[in-house]
């Protein structure tokens, strides 16, 4: 594609649909402006050879704009670069913000999927409900996906356990410092290359409990994917490090005993050969993609799968008398880390130097290989993003 082409229109959804919600149309039309400042392929491969995590970012981005009155408009892929933003914005000030974060995936033959988008862009509108924001159409989200793989796709990498990480996010961006909802508002999408998570081959972690500090709190906005709930868990992980360990685990903030979260990742106990059990979702735990997914593969192996309470005490008896067999957290990044201690000041709760479970890494091994195209697709969750055959 000429670096010097006008603006022009973009490939639009293959099966477009007449919906309107208020002045918005659906769908939307995407426009495209390429990047005069694209990199080579030889500085793009040598950041695909060791790209990290959120360290680089490809050529492009996306970007929809919403107003109370023309809805959501203006739809385009621009050139990456930094936003212009006024100092009265309403994000800076009162954090009216949600984001998400999948992965595109490169299989053998070179076509890029990705994994239940879908379930993304329905999470997205909670979050935008919650937060006050409005909600993309889901066809619009899993477009705009679509949209930067389009122009960015040699960016998606093809080596063992690497992937495209893709950003959307949501932002308040009306220069207005009363308190209410924005009444305007922008969409974007960034995309930035992903390294293997574990480099050197997945490893059990150890845990920090947080004892005085909690992620959310019922009514809150524990169960949207938004800035706060992450902002808020950065001090105790600053002392999850000090403590010699990886991440933080919260307890409810209502009576300091169930087991909530990570700092962002779901929590998961194995009891045995037959039987998985995860806190259930109060409203202050995220609904993961990858938490569904890993419940539904369980039970596709015929293992009880139980969504419930689990307090910090069953946590420390099951391992105690064998009840609880392994433990491992879950989530897009690191798709399933497993956990090989849960420590704070007072209590320490497995061995540090215990291997990760059989059964830890073989979910995580049938989840992956589904994702990158190495199992067949029994439940219809990837999504081809660039239109080969």
């Amino acid at each position: 594609m000429s670096t010097t082409e006008a603006r022009t229109e973009a490939r639009t959804p293959a099966t477009p649909t007449a919906q309107t919600q208020g002045a918005t149309t659906y769908p939307l039309k995407f426009t495209l402006t390429p990047s005069t400042t694209a990199r080579a392929a030889a500085e793009r491969e040598a950041i695909l050879a060791d790209p990290g995590f959120g360290k680089h970012f490809t050529d492009h981005m996306v970007t929809i704009d919403w107003g109370i009155e023309d809805g959501w408009h203006d739809a385009r892929v621009t050139p990456y670069g930094p936003l212009q933003i006024d100092p009265a914005s309403a994000v800076l000030h009162y954090a009216q913000e949600i984001f998400e974060g999948l992965k595109a995936y490169r299989h053998e033959g070179g076509s890029i999927w990705t994994f239940r988008p879908e379930r993304n862009a329905k999470r997205l509108q909670r979050s935008a409900h919650r937060l006050a924001l409005p909600e993309l159409a889901a066809e619009d989200f899993i477009e705009a996906i679509r949209q930067i793989v389009a122009v960015d796709g040699n960016w998606v990498p093809s080596a063992p356990e690497t992937s495209l990480y893709l950003r959307p996010f949501m932002i308040a961006n009306e220069n207005f410092l009363g308190v209410r909802a924005a009444q305007t508002v922008a969409f974007y999408v960034i995309a930035s290359p992903a390294g293997a998570y574990f480099a050197d081959g997945v490893a059990p972690v150890k845990i920090w409990l947080s004892t005085e500090y909690s992620r959310a709190g019922r009514g809150g906005t524990g169960s949207a994917k938004c800035g706060g709930n992450y902002a808020a868990s950065l001090l105790p992980q600053m002392e999850a490090y000090e403590n010699g360990c990886a991440q933080v685990l919260f307890l409810d903030g209502e009576t300091g005993t169930h087991i909530d979260e990570l700092g962002g990742m779901n929590v998961m106990f194995v009891h045995g050969t037959d039987r998985i059990v995860t806190p259930r979702l109060t409203g202050t735990i995220l609904e993961g993609v990858t938490r569904d997914s890993i419940l539904q593969l369980a039970r596709d192996r015929g293992m009880t799968v139980e969504e419930r309470d689990v307090t910090i005490d069953e946590w420390q008896s099951g391992v105690a008398s064998g009840a609880i067999t392994e433990v491992f957290a879950c989530g897009t990044a690191a798709v399933v880390t497993p956990i090989s201690q849960l420590k704070s000041e007072t209590i320490e709760i497995g061995d540090p130097d215990a291997p990760a479970g059989a059964i830890t890494m073989s979910l995580r091994q049938e989840l992956t290989d589904i994702q990158y195209g190495r199992l067949p697709d029994r439940h219809g969750w990837m999504t081809q993003l660039d239109g080969q055959a």
